[in-house]
């Protein structure tokens, strides 16, 4: 499963995004729009938007930090 994360900086939602990975243990990648063109047109390409985060779950794409979309896409039980 390959799962790409595009933040910034100081993007509140970002940050929940990175913990919720990190307490799921889920592999991820991570861009910095801020700083990277080339994921900056990728996050625009996908979303159609500018707003962060934007998260590719192999081709799924989920605006924002939507929680129980992330455990649908990844299959992480719920307690």
């Amino acid at each position: 499963m390959k799962v790409t994360l595009y933040t910034t900086p100081t993007c509140v939602y970002c940050r929940l995004a990175k913990q919720f990975f990190q307490d799921h243990n889920v592999e991820y990648t991570e861009y910095d729009v801020t700083r990277n063109e080339a994921a900056r047109d990728d996050l625009i390409e996908k979303s159609g938007q500018l707003g962060v985060p934007v998260i590719d779950i192999d081709g799924n794409i989920v605006i924002g930090f939507n929680k129980e979309k992330l455990v649908q896409l990844l299959n992480i039980s719920s307690h």
